[in-house]
Order: structure tokens, then sequence, then C-alpha cells
């Protein structure tokens, strides 16, 4: 099969991991701001009490206006780019290798390789992503004009502040809704990609390295946009459970004076639905679903577009290597 044909022509796994990590960063840079009016969208109506109703709604542009790029379209920025580069290098990387070992080494079914693989790559990157995910989540919701969200000045505060009184497992605070949200995810995003580019090679009749930027683009743009419609649920979860806080009152360890200190809320997924279907109706299960399905459509579609430039550029230029040592 084609597929099978190209796989074994293979670049060294590092390519791949310094292909998919310039991808990923640039892809996260650029749709940072759609991230960021999605989180707010889907926040719950508990976090989000002390903060002006209209400021979850607000169109970025509004968001550009009113807060500005650094504290509105960029909040959480800092923290997103912390966990960017080193999750897709681990993602890509693992990814690849499973591609190699399962389809050539082990002969098992393409599809459900593909389907394999992502999910995959996306439990072994989540070690990495679903820290600075719930630090970016946190600061997104903050934003400019609401400070007294979380109380965070800065990233740096914001890991101070959690470690010392939530504790290290804060981190890692709504793991499992956001491994079940994005495994699928991945899943399916990289099943139905690499099959959308076998079938665009079949119906063009061309390569995988002779596919232009537009149908690059595109491929990546549907498999993304389909992924990201048929997760948006999870997503929804996943967000409440790292944001929907309670208050405490804390003592200052030099001050001795009392203040309030965000803590995640005794919730789990069960509670998360329960309370959607009783405060909100279950159509809330797919709050921010036109941002989220934009989001995931064009990062998608930059991030495997860049992926698949810098992939065909290395492969170009090992070419020209091997020809020259042959004709030497």
């Amino acid at each position: 099969m084609e597929e099978e044909n190209n796989i074994t022509d293979r670049l060294p796994l590092w390519n791949y991991m310094v292909a998919g990590g310039i991808g990923g960063v640039v892809a996260d840079f650029l749709m940072h701001p759609l991230d960021t009016m999605k989180t707010r969208q889907q926040a719950s109506l508990d976090t989000i009490k002390t903060l002006d109703v209209k400021l979850r709604n607000l169109h970025p542009i509004e968001i550009l206006k009113i807060e500005g790029i650094r504290k509105g379209w960029y909040a959480g920025l800092s923290s997103a780019m912390l966990g960017s580069l080193p999750s897709a290098v681990l993602f890509f990387s693992t990814y690849e290798f499973l591609k190699t070992e399962m389809i050539v080494n082990r002969g098992v079914n393409e599809t459900f390789t593909f389907f394999f693989a992502g999910l995959a790559g996306d439990l072994v990157s989540s070690v990495v992503y679903v820290p600075s995910e719930v630090l970016k989540t946190r600061l997104q919701l903050q934003g400019k004009l609401n400070a007294s969200l979380f109380g965070y000045t800065s990233l740096r505060d914001a890991i101070f502040k959690m470690n010392k009184y939530e504790g290290k497992s804060a981190f890692y605070h709504g793991y499992s809704a956001t491994l079940l949200r994005d495994l699928p995810f991945s899943a399916i995003q990289f099943a139905l990609y690499e099959k959308f580019r076998q079938l665009t090679c079949h119906v063009t009749n061309k390569t995988n390295d002779e596919l232009n930027a537009q149908e690059e683009l595109a491929i990546g743009a549907l498999a993304g946009g389909i992924s990201g419609a048929v997760t948006t649920p999870l997503d929804v979860v996943k967000t409440r459970l790292q944001t929907n806080m309670s208050q405490i009152i804390i003592q200052n360890d030099t001050t001795g004076k009392s203040t309030d200190c965000p803590q995640p809320s005794n919730q789990n997924v069960y509670t998360i639905l329960k309370n959607f279907y009783k405060k909100e109706g279950m159509m809330k299960m797919f709050g921010g679903i036109g941002p989220r399905v934009m989001w995931s459509s064009v990062q998608s579609s930059i991030m495997l577009f860049i992926y698949q430039t810098i992939l065909k550029h290395m492969h170009s230029e090992n070419m020209d290597v091997n020809r020259k040592i042959i004709e030497s």
C-alpha cells in the first residue's frame, strides 16, 4: 500500500521531534487568543461569579480593546509555551516510532495503528502538558480585569501559590478529565489525518511529498475540526474540573492576616454533569463549540502543515546527501 511504501523510507526520529516541536509551538502561539475566548465561555458560573457576565462572551476584538494583548488575548501564554515544545516533541516521537514499529515491523492494520499511535502519543506527552494546561487555564480566566479570582501576579507566582496552598497534586488537577478529552481527540484527529492524506493522494494521483500547501492545510483543518467538534463535551468537563474553585481562609505566614485562597472544589465528572443538567441545561455541554472547532481546525492545519513542510525539506536534503555519496 502507498502508506506502507512511504513509511519504510523513514527519517531519523529526531527529525520528527524537531518538526513536531516547531509546528506545535507556532500553532499554539498563533491560536492562543481564540483558546482564551473558548476557555472563558466554558468556565462554570460558580468560578466566574465575581466576574462581569459580559466578559464570558467577549469577541476577541473586544477582549483586545478592554484587556489588551498580554493579559487579554495572550493571558496564560507563558504557561502554554512552557508545555508546548516538550509535549509536541514527546507526542510526535512516540507517534512516529509506533507507526514504524506497528505497520512495518509487526504488520498491524494501518487505521488501528494511526488511532492507537495518536492515543499513545498524547498519553506520553500528557505528563508535560497537563500542568501547563492547568496553569494556562487559570491565568486565562483571571485575565486583566479579574485579578481577584485566583490572585496570581505572574506565572511564577501562580506556581508558587499552587504549590504552597494546594500541593503538587494541584498541577494535575483534572488530569483524568484532560485525558478523557485529549486521548480520543488525538486518536480521532490522526486517524482522520492519515486517511485524508491517503485519500487526497489517491484522488490527485500524487505522493505524500507532492501535496501542495492548500491540500496540506485543508487536510489538517478537516481532521482537527471534526475531532474538536466530537470531543467538545469532554473539553467542557475538563475546563470545569480545572477551574471550578471554592474559597478557603488561610493565614499569611509573615503578617498573620487572613485571606482567601482558591482551592479545587470537591467535584468529579459525575458532579459536573449533574450540575450541567440542573443549573445550565445539557446544551452547555457544547459551550464554546464554535471557538473550539475553529481553534482545533486552524491549529491542526498550521501545526501539521509546518510539520510536513519541515519533514519534506529534511527528506529532500537527505536524498541530496545520499545522491552525492553514491556519485562520489
